[in-house]
């Protein structure tokens, strides 16, 4: 309207609300500083509580080292309880061969994986015993014990460098020819081999270039890689779509071969030819058996697979 009447020019408008965005920019710097201060403090915090974890238990004086599983391994009457909780595992009792597959159900929050975190010593066992050929894992040294253990898990990291020494990342040491052998061995040659330097193509960060399924290939690669004699796979193949799941499968059973096995899974299809199915709920083992014996006790397990998969004629 000033305009228009001539009471002022259309430069002077320009220059005022230039000079109104000038006069609010030091309050829209000083809350987006806020921010930045309010980021770097939730960082500090993570931080510092790393820093103030305890550190872990020191290995017994006479601990010795394995390379091995000769006869078996067995959870003998194993309780654990995080802090001054309730008991998360109550009297979990099995013994197993070398080289089988040992599957373990149940529904979210039975203590799945708490199982395995505690056969790695990720946690310090409070009653029972977990024995490998009768030794008692606290007997063992941590270094030692971890070395046979390979692990694949539900989201795989993969750091920001070449695909090849994220493999390699299994064994540090391993050849060139070793990497892409292994490769050849779990299905993951195919997808490599179109990536646009192959093994040499650096990943992203979080490797955002991949499917769920190529990761997942990976980090299949780079557990046999490390040729580990215990294999943990804690629900490796829930995020990924029922093709490639078929394809992962194949690798991972490839994988097992000859290693003891502990795989964690919701779906039931995937562990029908495992050696030993644990079912646990609210911590406790309910039933144990393959997964005929299972079904014809028609009990927990059987109302779980046909929950998923309908009633077996």
């Amino acid at each position: 309207i000033f305009v228009i009447r001539n009471m002022i020019t259309i430069g002077t408008i320009a220059s005022f609300i230039n000079y109104v965005r000038q006069f609010t920019r030091p309050l829209n710097d000083l809350a987006n500083q806020f921010n930045v201060i309010q980021g770097a403090i939730a960082s500090a915090e993570r931080v510092f509580e790393i820093m103030e974890e305890e550190k872990e238990s020191e290995d017994a004086y006479e601990a010795i080292k394995i390379d091995d599983i000769k006869e078996s391994l067995e959870f003998k009457n194993l309780w654990f309880a995080y802090e001054n909780e309730k008991y998360v595992l109550k009297d979990i009792s099995f013994r197993v061969p070398p080289g089988r597959m040992i599957a373990i159900v149940g529904p979210t929050g039975a203590g799945k994986t708490t199982m395995v975190n505690l056969l790695a010593r990720l946690y310090e066992i409070e009653k029972g015993k977990v024995l490998i050929d009768g030794i008692d894992i606290r007997k063992i040294k941590k270094e030692s014990l971890r070395s046979i253990i390979g692990v694949v898990l539900q989201d795989t990291y993969l750091f920001s460098e070449s695909v090849r020494e994220n493999i390699r990342y299994g064994r540090l040491e391993a050849t060139d020819e070793e990497v892409e052998r292994v490769c050849k061995m779990v299905n993951a040659e195919g997808f490599i081999s179109g990536l646009p330097q192959r093994y040499d193509t650096l990943l992203s960060d979080g490797a955002q270039g991949l499917s769920q399924g190529q990761r997942q290939l990976i980090a299949i690669a780079r557990a046999v890689l490390a040729d580990p004699k215990i294999l943990i796979l804690d629900e490796a193949t829930s995020n990924i779509d029922t093709k490639t799941e078929k394809d992962v499968q194949r690798s991972m059973l490839n994988l097992m071969k000859g290693r003891t096995s502990f795989v964690i899974a919701h779906r039931l299809n995937t562990i029908k030819n495992a050696d030993l199915i644990l079912v646990i709920n609210e911590g406790a083992i309910i039933e144990k058996g393959t997964h005929t014996e299972l079904m014809e006790k028609k009990g927990f397990y059987y109302n779980l697979f046909t929950s998923q998969f309908g009633e077996v004629t």
